[in-house]
């Protein structure tokens, strides 16, 4: 496939720049931001440009990739994000506009015809009044991120669907006014501090303090996509009774190796295909168990009568340092065992900062492998009906983790070996009584504040 008649982007883009979403007046690129931040704490290991190219404008002349180990490339059509794919590149080496345009018809020439005919076959969205939207943001000690999610957040309010939408801070047993004075510099956003320690307190609190229909969480540590809340919007149009909303998922960033060996493992991406998960899944015998398929807490939504239903989220699951996860996961197997559908939808997108450091990756694989098996030992206890499934997803994951760590020990995996055996351990922890130790740290937790 040969992209034709195409308009200018640009002449030339040098390693590390990027054009996504800079706040007006900022002439920084996001790579030297990121270079300078990066400087206090360590030397810059490797890095790649992370680059954003429009398929229906002009491809530019060429890429270079020097001073970096290569380009990952966010490929959209019209504004719609269909593609993200890393390429190594040798140092100094320069992408000619032919051989751009040749990756990019090998990697993504089938979905971008598949976006064309969808245009054409497909009827022009119905009018229909989007429900009120409250955004709200969970933050603790992180007012340099928060910053960056609220000027991101805001600069996209009243230029797309609706004039308005509340945006709601809730600071999470904060150890200092920092994150209320940066508030303050923000008229449109209201704050409200919760003093539980502990992600889904900060959750719970979002849902008693929030006006909006619609309730849609963003972590601190991301940035939302100029084309958010179209994609927010496309996915309630397409599917009114959905209970809940996910998006996807890129990187902020790729300037650390710590960054780079998420990515390369998959990182938050669940694809570039919208998806509605009912109560079957036809080819996935272990559903809706294996809940991570469903999406990210870092950008998700709901209708706030469907968690006002449910009791909110589960305070015993992503409690902070503890027990960093499980959160999302069940309340998103909880939309589905209650009937509801859930939506995943490609155009509501935000861009996450990975972690930097691997000290902190590591902690991550292993708070994953906690949260996940912590989740699934509460949701063994409670759903009956789901225990044969859940015997099988721990064989299974189990399975799975010794095969990976299999290939990492042979080179055959992008983590170290040290990595996977954080994951699985941490599995086993979770497994081993975790969600009810979790259970007496909440309940004493709650006892400081009668």
């Amino acid at each position: 496939m040969q992209i034709q008649n195409l308009t200018p982007l640009l002449e030339q883009y040098v390693a590390g720049s990027d054009t996504r979403g800079r706040p007006e007046g900022r002439s920084d690129t996001r790579s030297q931001q990121a270079t300078r931040e990066i400087s206090g704490l360590g030397r810059l290991l490797m890095s790649y440009a992370v680059i954003d190219l429009e398929v229906t404008q002009s491809l530019p002349r060429y890429l270079s990739a020097a001073g970096n180990l290569g380009i990952a490339f966010i490929f959209r059509y019209k504004g719609r994000p269909i593609g993200f794919f890393m390429k190594p590149l040798p140092s100094q080496a320069v992408l000619s506009h032919e051989e751009l345009e040749s990756f990019l018809s090998r990697t993504i020439g089938p979905k971008l015809l598949q976006e064309k005919i969808r245009e054409e076959l497909l009827p022009p969205k119905s009018e229909a009044p989007f429900p009120t939207l409250t955004v709200a943001i969970c933050t603790k000690d992180r007012p340099e991120n928060l910053a960056l999610c609220l000027e991101s957040l805001l600069k996209i309010q009243g230029t797309q669907c609706f004039p308005h939408f509340e945006v709601l801070v809730v600071d999470n047993a904060p150890s200092d006014e920092q994150t209320r004075n940066l508030v303050t510099n923000f008229p449109n956003v209201s704050y409200v501090q919760e003093p539980m320690a502990g992600l889904n307190f900060a959750r719970n609190r979002a849902i008693k303090e929030a006006s909006g229909e619609i309730l849609a969480y963003l972590d601190d540590d991301v940035t939302v996509d100029s084309q958010w809340l179209n994609g927010l919007v496309e996915a309630w149009l397409d599917n009114p009774d959905a209970g809940a909303f996910t998006g996807l998922v890129l990187p902020y960033e790729l300037t650390t190796k710590a960054q780079i060996l998420f990515e390369e493992r998959g990182g938050f991406r669940r694809g570039f295909e919208k998806i509605h998960y009912g109560q079957i899944l036809p080819g996935n015998p272990l559903y809706p168990c294996g809940a991570g398929i469903f999406g990210a807490g870092c950008n998700m939504a709901f209708r706030r009568e469907v968690l006002l239903e449910l009791g909110g989220f589960d305070e015993a699951l992503d409690t902070g340092a503890p027990l960093p996860g499980g959160g999302d996961l069940d309340i998103f197997y909880r939309i589905i065992r209650a009937g509801h559908a859930l939506v995943y939808e490609p155009r509501y997108l935000v861009f996450h900062k990975h972690r930097r450091r691997l000290a902190k990756l590591l902690r991550q694989y292993w708070s994953w492998g906690l949260g996940f098996m912590a989740f699934v030992s509460k949701t063994y206890q409670w759903d009956s009906t789901q225990r044969s499934k859940l015997r099988r997803l721990v064989a299974w994951w189990f399975q799975d983790q010794v095969c990976q760590l299999g290939k990492s020990f042979i080179g055959l995996h992008p983590l170290p070996p040290r990595m996977m055996l954080a994951e699985l351990w941490g599995g086993v922890v979770g497994l081993l009584g975790e969600y009810a130790r979790s259970q007496r740290r909440v309940e004493r937790i709650r006892r400081q504040f009668i």
